[in-house]
């Protein structure tokens, strides 16, 4: 992003702010959008080979900001992946 550097202002309801649970991803793409559909799977109440899920959000992003999405996960998962090693060190506070 060139120039000055702009804050953002955010608004949400409290539920919007809640969030809400996924554990699975779904990502797609046509040639001028990148598509994530996060779905809450029900391991327990599925029989059979087929697990029964709900869509609990969809996001359409462009190709730029599906790029500036990776890289901000990257070093957020990387920040939170050298927390953990540094809580699994033997000398780490807490830890016997």
């Amino acid at each position: 992003m060139d120039g000055p550097e702009k804050r953002i202002n955010l608004h949400a309801t409290p539920e919007q702010m809640a969030g809400v649970y996924a554990n699975f991803a779904n990502v797609s793409h046509s040639d001028y959008e990148f598509s994530i559909t996060f779905v809450r799977l029900d391991h327990e109440g599925s029989e059979g080979d087929e697990l029964q899920g709900v869509v609990v959000s969809r996001v359409n992003m462009s190709p730029r900001f599906m790029k500036e999405l990776m890289d901000a996960m990257q070093d957020n998962y990387s920040k939170w992946q050298a927390a953990e090693n540094i809580k699994n060190l033997p000398e780490a506070p807490g830890r016997e």
